[in-house]
């Protein structure tokens, strides 16, 4: 009888490693599971924003396929202009300050 329960408490507790080691791999397996998870949408959201700026690219070199869009792009770059063409500067209006007449305590303190 006691080497029956001797056995039998000896295979209770092989079992029960062997179950602390099956959690354990499965409680590092829900990590990587968890780190794969975000892997996958970082790449997911990075692919979006390739793709949306793909569109971006391809609209411009759409737009710089044209005549007109090449001509745009030499003016802006090297800031020159055809014959006959000529510069316009706007100037922003002129903002009015009211002056007043300092005090003559100001102008005294203005003096140190």
């Amino acid at each position: 009888m006691r080497g029956k329960q001797i056995r039998r408490g000896i295979v209770i507790g092989f079992l029960l490693l062997v179950v602390a080691w099956l959690v354990s791999l499965i409680w590092g397996l829900t990590g990587k599971a968890q780190v794969a998870i975000r892997e996958a949408n970082d790449a997911k959201s990075q692919y979006q924003a390739l793709e949306a700026r793909k569109s971006v690219l391809q609209a411009n070199l759409d737009a710089l396929a044209t005549p007109r869009g090449e001509d745009a792009a030499i003016r802006t770059a090297f800031g020159v202009a055809r014959r006959g063409e000529e510069v316009i500067v706007v100037v922003p209006p002129a903002t009015t300050t009211p002056t007043a007449t300092p005090s003559w305590w100001r102008r005294i303190l203005s003096w140190f």
